[in-house]
């Protein structure tokens, strides 16, 4: 009786610790990438500057994000790897507070790119360790959706009086938490075998791994256009700066809900690969109307859609992997999908829509809504092979 109570007691502990690592990560997002560029302008950087800067650090986290997955499965080490990530994330993202010219800040952004690379991944796979469906994720990662809500929120009213210091220096702290609190973690389960060799090629040879990264390249990729121009669409529109923010924050919010109790119900209900299609079409629906009317009325209903298009497809692709990859290579697969499911297909369909945006205007979001629509088949066919 007193060793099960105890049990309880630590998995309840490790479940806080898991919530409080979430808040102090998406927080330090929360805090940094909103501003970043606005702070490199008072250093001294120009616009093409500035694009050049943080193009070249998204280009170092297709190459280190997966690496550092693989050398962490490969011995053993998530937790490890994790902290490192984060004490290292958290200097080097402080080292901006001194740097001065372009190739300063260069040196500095790149290194912090690196290193910031694999953290989301890895702190999924700790969350997820031991865990054959994945069910409590969804609350663990509300918390981080929240925090990075209120991290932006307070940031931005902080830069108002204090300057856009602010924005690293709370990243470095949050970060520096999350490092201190990561050792303290639930460890997952050794591995009696091991991880020799194979991750990268296992992964690639997986056909269900291979459908579930380019459905969620397509769904997710699809919100390329709405980032980089929703905004600016809306208030040509006529709406007001302040209600385009509420717009956003009604799309967080739908996200929270859907990670924290929505999402695992559709998932119990339908299964990760229907929920995969609803996702897509929830995607279809809301880039087709985008692409018709700024009618506030109805962008306040499809901002909700953003629940399924991104919170529930991630819940999904998440149960999936925790079903299709074995746990020792599971840092490997989250960082592959956090990169090249969720970050290249982002980083390539901006690209497409500055041009799309430029010739067709909200028309553009036609093109969204097929790649949506493309999902589904794709998705679709995972139920099919075993």
């Amino acid at each position: 009786m007193l060793a099960a109570e105890g049990r309880q007691r630590d998995a309840l502990s490790g479940s806080g610790r898991l919530l409080l690592l979430y808040a102090a990560l998406y927080g330090g997002y929360g805090a940094l990438s909103p501003f970043l560029p606005a702070f490199l302008e008072t250093r001294g950087l120009g616009p093409s500057e500035i694009g050049t800067l943080l193009s070249a650090g998204m280009l170092v986290r297709l190459a280190a994000g997966p690496l550092a997955g693989r050398l962490a499965d490969r011995f053993g080490a998530v937790r490890a790897f994790l902290a490192a990530g984060l004490a290292l994330s958290a200097s080097l993202t402080l080292a901006f507070l001194g740097g001065h010219g372009f190739p300063v800040l260069l040196a500095v952004a790149l290194a912090q790119a690196a290193a910031n690379a694999p953290l989301a991944p890895l702190a999924d796979t700790v969350a997820l360790a031991g865990s054959r469906d994945g069910a409590a994720y969804g609350r663990i990662r509300a918390a981080g959706s929240a925090a990075f809500i209120a991290t932006t929120v307070l940031t931005g009213t902080l830069v108002g009086l204090f300057g856009h210091g602010v924005g690293p220096l709370a990243c470095g702290l949050l970060f520096a938490a999350g490092a201190a609190l990561t050792p303290r973690l639930p460890s997952a389960p050794a591995d009696p075998g091991g991880d020799a060799g194979g991750g990268f090629a296992s992964l690639a040879a997986d056909a269900r791994f291979r459908r579930l990264l380019l459905a969620a390249a397509l769904v997710i990729g699809a919100h390329a256009m709405h980032d980089a121009f929703a905004v600016i669409v809306w208030q040509a529109a006529g709406i007001a700066p302040r209600t385009a923010g509420l717009l956003w924050a009604e799309a967080v919010a739908a996200e929270v809900a859907v990670f924290l109790w929505l999402g695992p119900r559709l998932i119990a209900r339908f299964g990760p690969e229907r929920a995969l299609v609803l996702a897509a079409l929830a995607g279809a629906l809301r880039w087709a109307v985008q692409a018709q009317t700024s009618w506030l009325p109805a962008l306040a209903g499809i901002q909700a859609l953003h629940g399924l298009t991104f919170a529930l497809l991630h819940l999904a692709c998440l149960r999936l992997i925790v079903a299709i990859v074995p746990e020792h290579r599971r840092a490997t697969a989250l960082t592959v999908y956090g990169t090249f499911g969720l970050g290249l297909a982002s980083a390539l369909m901006t690209l497409l829509s500055g041009s799309l945006y430029e010739q067709f205007g909200t028309n553009g979001f036609w093109v969204m809504t097929a790649a949506s629509l493309a999902a589904v088949p794709v998705a679709r066919g995972l139920s099919r092979i075993r």
